[in-house]
């Protein structure tokens, strides 16, 4: 009896109009460069909403803790939208330095040598070979003994091979440099890192599930970031929620352009003209409407 009330439970389950809903979501793909451009623009606050609306409360939004460095609200530079690339890096657990008094300058040759193995094994940058345009690098590196694994210099090169910014549990340093560099990221402020990562810590995952400011982060998925935070949308309901977080921003675009034209306020990018949503959605190959089946 109890196999058949278990199997009678399994089978509406499996059937039900939510389950059938769950389904449908996870069923749609498409290309990154789709993906990226549905959310070109998209705020995080239409997202959330977007997230809420199949079902996803209070789910991919990072702890307010996680702020960007900087912000230029004329230009909106400081925004993110890209997909996760991901990478973790932990607190080592080797000594400093096997036997040899770093103290003693006679010593600086084998430091030099001890030094370059800790970046190029222990410690490196694997994750560069996943970065492309479109990259939102998600680094989980907290509790890592104040090291710095993010400097003015490797942001650079990872902006350089695509990134479009970063989200970083900690370990920000040169941050006058990356401000000045107008490189976006977004941090712990209280958890940046001063020192080099030798002796402090090892990279231990790339392109696996992180958590970074509370939130589980799967490569592949959509991160979109301004100064309202951080939110991370699972990639099985990436486009359905793109096209809702769409939806809202056209319309509030809209509203706030007649509420501009009335008081003769100086038109700007937020609240431009953009495609109709229908339009918009079928020029991406998408339903003209998500919450349709």
């Amino acid at each position: 009896m109890k196999t058949l009330f278990y199997s009678l439970i399994t089978a509406f389950i499996l059937f039900s109009p939510f389950q059938k809903t769950i389904m449908a979501q996870d069923s749609v793909e498409v290309s990154d460069e789709v993906l990226l451009e549905l959310y070109d623009g998209a705020r995080v606050v239409d997202v959330v909403d977007g997230l809420v609306t199949v079902g996803y409360i209070d789910v991919g939004v990072m702890h307010p803790r996680m702020a960007p460095l900087w912000k230029d609200v004329v230009s909106m530079e400081h925004r993110i939208r890209g997909i996760a690339v991901t990478a973790r890096y932990g607190p080592t657990n080797r000594p400093k330095h096997p036997g040899v008094d770093l103290t003693d300058p006679a010593n600086y040759d084998e430091y030099r040598s001890w030094r370059g193995m800790w970046y190029h094994e222990l410690s490196n940058e694997a994750f560069m070979e996943h970065i492309k345009p479109g990259t939102a690098l998600v680094i989980d590196n907290s509790g890592v003994n104040d090291a710095g694994s993010t400097g003015s210099y490797n942001i650079m090169e990872w902006t350089r091979a695509g990134m479009t910014g970063l989200i970083s549990a900690g370990g920000v340093r040169d941050i006058d440099e990356i401000i000045l560099q107008r490189n976006p990221v977004y941090t712990d402020y209280m958890d940046r890192g001063r020192g080099e990562r030798i002796g402090r810590n090892e990279l231990l995952d790339v392109q696996q599930p992180v958590v970074v400011g509370d939130v589980t982060v799967y490569p592949g998925d959509m991160v979109v970031a301004d100064a309202d935070g951080v939110v991370v949308v699972p990639r099985r309901v990436a486009v359905r929620v793109g096209q809702i977080a769409y939806q809202e921003l056209y319309a509030d675009m809209a509203n706030r352009r007649n509420l501009y034209l009335e008081k003769g306020l100086e038109l700007d990018d937020t609240v431009r003209e953009r495609d109709a949503p229908e339009v918009f959605f079928e020029r991406l190959g998408l339903p003209a409407d998500p919450n349709k089946p």
